[in-house]
């Protein structure tokens, strides 16, 4: 009888209807499902002063505020550029907007560039996208399901719920709010005397503050409704959960400090000591690698960002000597030539304007209709210098240069060495080509528009052979 048993089993095994589990199978995929999931919550065009948990007393942020009190908010976190595709480009590369090609709005990032898809994928993760996308292309951006906004506006919250409470493994999913992006309600329940007087705004109210107000408040209640799902579906746990915005609005498409810095608040039960803070100089392409090292996957050796795990883990370690920024006037809405590059350490902040009035005939070559472009770009920023030097442990909100006083110096040169060798790795065609023109894909710089005014001489002299050739 035991040995008829024995034959059984072995003919059952043999055609796989029992099966045997190696040590290092079982490892594995233990493993696997004790990786975490990863929920990534996207605003779009908030400033980081818009927040209860960052200091504004009149604005309505209270499940931001809650994800603070239950986990760690950071100061000193930066998008490398402020507006909304390069902003998304680095979350999702790893990589600074020139490196990743996605240096102006509107534009894709390299083809042959690995993304957060394929990296998180090769690890068993599924990867989806909620809400609003803004990067391109899909070579690039594998996801696993992309679930587009409804009414192209809101997040489509019963599909993100019925894939959270389905799925089968880890999963990362970022959800990406169109709001509080215009366009702003003129019925909202704000007006200007709700709104909260920032150090950068003077003594005037912004008119859209209103709207954007009330919109930072419908945003805060889809963030709720996110929450709520998470938790009632047993996820709290096992996820990491991640709020930030792509970029400030007050300083969108320069290099202002309420431009470049971001909100930034993680959530992680047993891992993140709650209402917890960090000043640690962080930047957007940090995100990637550091995600991938909570997924128990090697940090690709091309990219930009670097890991700050440890940071999450309570411990003040040290990730950047230096982070970086890219401002490009091209391809937006009031299109100009105004290139600028940033370099920000610990204390000290330098911004580089490649055509300020003081050095634009610098860029002028023998193409008459370019070089009238170039000085239209440098004219419509008189007040920009060529070289501006900040001491943001005095001066945060950058209202003092300091780029011609002597006693500075030393602080700018040396700088300005590591804004020159950061812009070398990045191939930035700043270096190579006197003023470059990038190819437009939505805003033409010899086009007139509701948007963009120019002389009628100009309109349509611009050629294919005027722009720089690139990826796209």
């Amino acid at each position: 009888m035991i040995i008829s048993l024995l034959g059984i089993l072995l003919l059952l095994i043999s055609t796989g209807f029992v099966g045997l589990t190696s040590n290092t199978d079982a490892d594995n995929a233990t493993s696997l499902t004790e990786r975490p999931n990863i929920i990534f919550y996207l605003s779009d065009d908030q400033d980081q002063l818009d927040y209860g948990c960052y200091g504004n007393p009149k604005v309505k942020t209270p499940n931001v505020d809650q994800l603070a009190l239950e986990g760690m908010k950071f100061t000193n976190f930066y998008t490398a550029q402020a507006i909304c595709s390069p902003a998304r480009s680095q979350i999702f590369t790893g990589m600074y907007p020139v490196k990743n090609g996605c240096m102006a709005n509107h534009i894709g990032v390299k083809r042959n560039i690995k993304s957060i898809t394929q990296y998180l994928k090769a690890a068993g993760y599924e990867i989806v996208l909620a809400g609003k996308s803004h990067v391109k292309p899909n070579k690039v951006f594998q996801w696993t399901h992309y679930f587009p906004p409804i009414d192209k506006r809101f997040l489509p919250m019963d599909k993100i719920e019925s894939y959270i409470k389905n799925a089968e493994k880890p999963f990362c999913i970022f959800l990406a709010s169109d709001f509080p992006h215009g366009p702003y309600p003129s019925d909202g329940s704000y007006t200007k005397k709700n709104i909260h007087r920032l150090p950068y705004n003077g003594k005037n109210i912004p008119d859209f503050k209103p709207g954007y107000y009330q919109n930072i408040e419908s945003d805060d209640q889809q963030l709720g409704e996110i929450i709520k799902m998470v938790d009632e579906h047993g996820l709290r746990n096992q996820s990491i959960f991640i709020y930030a915005a792509d970029h400030g609005i007050s300083g969108k498409w320069g290099l202002s400090e309420q431009g470049l810095k971001i909100p930034f608040v993680v959530r992680w039960p047993g891992k993140i000591k709650p209402n917890t803070s960090s000043d640690v100089l962080l930047s957007l392409v940090d995100i990637l690698p550091t995600l991938l090292e909570v997924a128990d996957v090697k940090i690709p050796e091309n990219v930009d960002g670097k890991s700050f795990s440890k940071v999450l883990e309570g411990k003040d370690t040290k990730v950047n000597d230096y982070i970086f920024g890219v401002a490009s006037n091209q391809n937006i809405q009031k299109c100009l030539i105004f290139p600028s590059r940033m370099v920000r350490g610990d204390r000290y902040k330098l911004i580089k304007n490649f055509n300020a009035l003081e050095v634009y005939e610098s860029n002028l070559g023998a193409n008459p209709v370019i070089n009238e472009f170039i000085k239209i770009g440098a004219n419509a920023f008189p007040q920009k210098p060529y070289e501006e030097l900040y001491d943001l442990e005095n001066d945060p909100y950058q209202r003092k240069n300091l780029a011609k006083n002597p006693d500075y110096l030393s602080v700018k040169e040396k700088l300005s060495a590591v804004l020159e060798n950061w812009m070398g790795k990045q191939n930035d065609f700043l270096l190579t080509h006197k003023m470059p023109l990038l190819k437009p894909t939505l805003h033409p710089l010899d086009r007139n528009s509701k948007w963009n005014r120019m002389p009628s001489s100009l309109e349509g002299k611009l050629t294919e052979g005027d722009y720089l050739k690139l990826h796209y």
